[in-house]
């Protein structure tokens, strides 16, 4: 199973920038489908729906072959990488009803505050992202890597922010944060692409012009990347 999501998300990796379908004017066919998005899963009293980064919000009418034979377990917050075929338009209060076509759980995670006393624990080892595989949407910011494979050890990937607020929000107008990744020195010289989405509704997004992010790169060594953002 674990490797079915990882040649999933490898599969992401170069297709998530292009949808496909219809003109509006036209309708959907059974044949239309979207190429995989990333969404937030919400739950209410008549099971769940979805946040996507692009469609906006999603009724799937499959819901059930999800929650009652496979027995997906819907969590309020947490980012999937999903792919549907469009049903309709203005569905109800949703913008679109859908049927999921595939529906693969990310790991999600907050923004952490960078101290003297975590630092080692976050480390800070070189990571690879390939251009385009670090986005911001749906207030996250959304990353497929490729993380060096370990043989025991979980690795961490963090992203962090200064204790103080003056220096998160710096004066030219952006918040400045920092990506950390830790192997643990547990590495076996093989990769394998991942993700992560990193909730940013902790941050005032409203107040910044974007997010400038400090990393390591396994290619590039100690960078920054200047990254705009909506707010949606």
């Amino acid at each position: 199973m674990k490797r079915l999501k990882k040649i999933f998300i490898a599969i992401c990796l170069a297709i998530i920038p292009v949808f496909y379908a219809c003109e509006e004017e036209e309708g959907y066919a059974i044949g239309n489908f979207t190429t995989p998005s990333w969404a937030t899963i919400a739950t209410n009293g008549d099971g769940f729906y979805l946040y996507d980064d692009t469609w906006g919000t999603l009724w799937p009418i499959n819901q059930s072959l999800h929650t009652e034979n496979n027995g997906y377990q819907p969590t309020d917050g947490q980012r999937v990488i999903a792919t549907y075929n469009p049903i309709s338009d203005n569905y109800y209060e949703y913008d679109h009803a859908v049927k999921i076509l595939s529906l693969t759980e990310v790991l999600t995670k907050g923004v952490e505050i960078l101290t003297p006393e975590n630092e080692e624990t976050l480390g800070n080892d070189p990571i690879t992202i390939h251009k385009g595989n670090l986005t911001i949407g749906g207030n996250h910011m959304n990353i497929i890597y490729q993380q060096e494979i370990p043989a025991e050890n979980k690795h961490r990937i963090t992203l962090v922010r200064p204790a103080s607020d003056d220096e998160l929000l710096g004066e030219d107008g952006y918040l400045h944060l920092q990506l950390r990744y830790n192997t643990y020195n547990d590495i076996t010289g093989y990769q394998a692409s991942n993700a992560v989405s990193f909730n940013l509704e902790s941050l005032p997004l409203e107040s910044a012009k974007g997010i400038k992010l400090k990393l390591h790169s396994k290619v590039n060594g100690e960078v920054e990347i200047e990254l705009p953002y909506y707010i949606k």
